[in-house]
């Protein structure tokens, strides 16, 4: 169970304004590409799930990830997430043909659940498309922070994250943060699959 903290700024100012308060605790930024995947009939979004590759970096590494059961209130965010590495070069080998995917299965958990939990053996994979991202990390006051700047062919959208084993302390020391600092900020409602799938911005 992934659990995070996740709050949204309303512009580029205010997470400039932030990246700069952060700036001496800052640790490294992640150029991020992902792209999402699901069966010719929506078989994982409705059941609530996201298969996503995301690439770090260009092609420095790639990550598989099977999401489910998403919940987000007050600003926290509660998901099951399941995660494996997988080579760049043969990840982009499965985003330009998504079938190889699936030929997976005997070394990827993950694609075992998606054939056998969803029943997509034989009826394949589609990619949906995605989104890129810019997250900035930083150890602040014993948390990481992850601030991002996630661009959508719709627009951009900025977001402070947090995952951490007691979001409520975290929340309340991340909004202490912002409240002093004259940033504003919102709880995040929905998480950014949801977002790329409505293909338009949070009100």
């Amino acid at each position: 169970m992934e659990v995070e903290v996740k709050l949204r700024l309303p512009s580029s100012a205010a997470h400039e304004r932030l990246s700069g308060i952060l700036s001496p605790y800052h640790r490294r930024t992640h150029f991020q590409e992902n792209l999402f995947f699901d069966g010719p009939n929506a078989e994982l979004a409705s059941s609530l799930a996201a298969l996503r590759l995301r690439f770090y970096d260009l092609e420095s590494r790639c990550v598989l990830t099977l999401k489910s059961k998403p919940q987000i209130s007050d600003g926290i965010s509660r998901i099951e997430e399941q995660e494996e590495p997988i080579d760049p070069a043969v990840a982009r080998q499965c985003a330009a043909d998504p079938w190889r995917l699936l030929l997976l299965a005997e070394s990827s958990g993950i694609i075992r659940r998606v054939k056998e939990e969803f029943n997509l053996g034989g009826k394949g994979l589609i990619c949906l498309g995605g989104f890129r991202n810019v997250r900035g990390v930083y150890e602040w006051n014993g948390l990481k922070l992850e601030l991002d700047e996630t661009h959508y062919s719709f627009g951009t959208c900025y977001e402070i994250e947090c995952e951490n084993s007691e979001p409520e302390k975290a929340k309340i020391l991340i909004e202490g943060l912002l409240q002093s600092s004259g940033i504003e900020y919102r709880y995040s409602e929905v998480s950014k699959f949801a977002i790329f799938r409505a293909g338009k911005l949070p009100d």
